[in-house]
């Protein structure tokens, strides 16, 4: 029987996005990018910070307790928790005001995965970079919306889905470097009608997770694409799963309320919200982002 996830925070998130589980803090990180912040949150749901920033934030990549490498519309930034201190680590379309940051992810090897987009989701005119050890490196040009970046536990396989296409790719990489080593090919084509790809993570047997926009669900692929299971959410526009918790068997799910009528907001009155659920097999940690 498939399971439903329930309701941990109701933080009505315009664009939740970018969740991750903070090893060295214990805690939940999430995005809202709409609000162009940066919330934390314990396993309980409490929000224990919150941080705003004057541009797009997305996603972030630890890079020790008190800092994080935060995915901006500009560049990747050094963040303290601390003090709130920035400093830019390597610039990204910064002469680029159309675009922003959206769905990113460290590798098993501590790159950064980044991906770009239009902001007003037009044209596909982002892209995703790699960076890693003061290197970045373009990986895929001409995207439109960038979602689903993850990587198989070994770091030997990527994943990725420009959303409108409803395709997640998958690509054979090198898993010292991160980089990919081989040519992209289909992992699974959504066509159940149950909305599109976004964002996705791996957990320990490799098995891939992917939140439905416009679905009402995350679903649980197996290596060699298949549907294994699906997590009913009680609401539609699923954005991101992150495992987490002390055995990290708690898989949180963000979520968002842009652009529902009036209707659909009265329907999904916690859209927007971070949701979670208990799975039997456990995620894996954050690889620290090496810089």
């Amino acid at each position: 029987m498939n399971k439903t996830a329930n309701l941990l925070i109701d933080s009505q998130c315009a664009l939740g996005e970018g969740p991750i589980w903070h090893p060295l803090r214990q805690q939940l990180f999430y995005f809202d990018i709409v609000a162009q912040a940066l919330f934390a949150a314990s396993t309980e749901g409490e929000v224990v910070g919150q941080w705003q920033f004057d541009e797009v934030v997305a996603a972030a990549g630890v890079i020790d307790r008190n800092t994080l490498g935060i995915a901006t519309e500009t560049g990747l930034k050094r963040f303290d928790l601390e003090t709130g201190a920035q400093s830019l680590i390597v610039a990204i379309e910064a002469d680029n005001i159309a675009t922003r940051t959206n769905d990113s992810r460290v590798d098993r090897a501590g790159g950064f995965w980044i991906g770009t987009m239009r902001k007003d989701e037009g044209e596909p005119e982002g892209a995703v970079y790699h960076y890693r050890a003061g290197k970045l490196t373009t990986v895929l040009p001409r995207v439109a919306i960038p979602n689903a970046t993850c990587f198989s536990p070994d770091g030997t396989v990527a994943y990725f889905a420009d959303t409108p296409t409803k395709r997640i790719m998958q690509c054979q990489t090198n898993p010292q470097t991160g980089l990919p080593v081989g040519e992209w090919r289909l992992f699974h084509e959504v066509v159940d009608g149950r909305g599109a790809p976004d964002g996705a993570v791996t957990d320990s047997e490799g098995y891939l997770w992917n939140a439905r926009w416009g679905g009402n669900c995350v679903v649980r692929h197996a290596p060699d694409g298949s549907i294994d299971r699906v997590i009913e959410v009680p609401v539609s526009q699923v954005t991101c799963p992150a495992f987490g918790g002390p055995d990290y068997k708690t898989l949180f799910l963000t979520s968002a309320n842009t652009g529902m009528s009036a209707e659909k907001l009265a329907a999904e009155k916690v859209a927007g919200g971070i949701f979670s659920v208990t799975i039997d097999v456990p995620g894996l940690p954050e690889t620290l982002l090496q810089l």
